[in-house]
């Protein structure tokens, strides 16, 4: 899913602020807020805030099979030293 975003500066996020608000909830749209181009805040829709962060427990066994039989490998890197 392709997450919509743009970027305001402060005084433009000031004065549009409702619209920036809208799009959040409507379409899910984050704005990033800058402040001489440096990014300080994001406005996010609420579903978004609060959704929990995954845990890098959540991941095992995600990367299977990617690099080949680890036990293979492991054993040649053993195999090399006495």
């Amino acid at each position: 899913m392709q997450v919509k975003s743009r970027i305001a500066g402060v005084d433009e996020a000031r004065t549009n602020l409702p619209e920036i608000l809208n799009a959040a909830n409507a379409d899910g749209t984050v704005t990033i807020v800058t402040k001489r181009g440096v990014p300080y805040a994001a406005i996010v829709p609420v579903s978004q805030a609060l959704q929990q962060p995954v845990k890098l427990t959540d991941l095992r066994g995600s990367a299977d099979g990617c690099y080949g039989e680890v036990g293979e490998f492991l054993e040649g890197l053993r195999s090399e030293w006495p």
